[in-house]
């Protein structure tokens, strides 16, 4: 019988360690060409600030298939409301019947922060200490929690349009998180000497100037997700070794690649590898202490399936969820 797995069942049973070793694997799987995954449909809707997309994906080991269902509608903040939703269907890999219908506005969320966490695992230099984060919403939170399971910082910078929602911010996350959190007023403040720079912004144009970034900074860029949207300035991005993690998603959607090849500042060929490449040995991540490494993430299906797969196990050995018949 199909489950249904709400947003509760499945913080329940999907914690942020098994996250950044799940997407991890997915990740690896993903750029070995074990995994079947289109580039996402995506409608407008609307007045063109909202979006519809539809993404499955197929990974044979373990094996997992499904499709995410996903809008994001920046009103609903309004109306108070997630500006993220989102359902992932779950097949039965080897008939295809139905396993569990999931609330995938939390496995978006984590799964978002965990592949973060698993690129600053391996593309911050040994011994970052300064975190900063730019934006002060639901993936900065899950940002701050994916990053210090994988660095051990001593200073976190938080940077918000909104001085007032960093400070809520910093107020709300510091009884969870050993480290100062510190609310600054610039994003040059946030930027300058920062190890580690987390852009989890809603941002069209950019937020991050190359010359506030400290040469051996790593980036994860995640904020802007549409071909003409971006958080970070050409001479940035030009400046940096660059991952992604698909190529083929990257040059279709990533406006922080996509608008700078336009304006011919670099071409496909500056994209140093996926970073499921790296993981996977395949490719160099960081050259140098000195390199400034960027993550360019866009987020994949495989990664929304490879998480729901992990939940519906583990929902299914402690007896969450509802049953239901079609």
């Amino acid at each position: 019988m199909p489950l249904l797995l709400s947003e509760n069942d499945v913080r329940a049973v999907l914690s942020m360690d098994d996250l950044i070793a799940s997407m991890e694997t997915a990740l690896a799987r993903f750029s070995a060409g074990a995994v079947q995954q289109p580039l996402r449909t995506v409608l407008t809707v609307g007045d063109g600030h909202a979006f519809y997309a539809v993404m499955p994906a197929f990974m044979r080991e373990p094996a997992a298939l499904g499709t995410k269902l996903v809008t994001v509608f920046g009103s609903n903040a309004e109306r108070g409301l997630p500006t993220h939703l989102a359902t992932i269907v779950l097949l039965d890999a080897q008939t295809g019947a139905l396993q569990a219908i999931l609330d995938g506005r939390y496995i978006t969320e984590a799964r978002t922060a965990a592949v973060s966490a698993v690129s600053a695992k391996h593309l911050a230099r040994r011994g970052a200490r300064t975190l900063a984060i730019f934006g002060s919403g639901v993936q900065a939170r899950s940002h701050l929690e994916a990053l210090t399971r994988v660095r051990d910082f001593a200073e976190i910078r938080i940077w918000s349009r909104d001085p007032q929602h960093a400070a809520s911010f910093a107020r709300e996350m510091q009884p969870r998180c050993p480290v100062p959190l510190s609310p600054v007023g610039s994003p040059e403040q946030a930027a300058r000497s920062a190890d580690v720079i987390a852009l989890v912004t809603a941002a069209r144009d950019p937020v991050l100037r190359s010359e506030w970034v400290s040469d051996g900074a790593h980036i994860c860029a995640v904020g802007a997700c549409r071909p003409d949207q971006r958080e970070m300035d050409t001479a940035l991005v030009a400046r940096a070794r660059l991952f992604v993690d698909s190529r083929t998603g990257a040059l279709a959607e990533a406006g922080d690649i996509v608008i700078p090849m336009k304006e011919r500042a670099f071409d496909a060929a500056h994209i140093a590898g996926e970073l499921g490449e790296m993981v996977g040995g395949r490719v160099q991540g960081r050259a140098s202490d000195r390199d400034v490494t960027i993550f360019k993430s866009l987020g994949m299906a495989v990664e929304d399936v490879a998480a729901a797969r992990l939940a519906w196990e583990r929902a299914s050995e402690r007896g969450l969820g509802r049953g239901f018949v079609l």
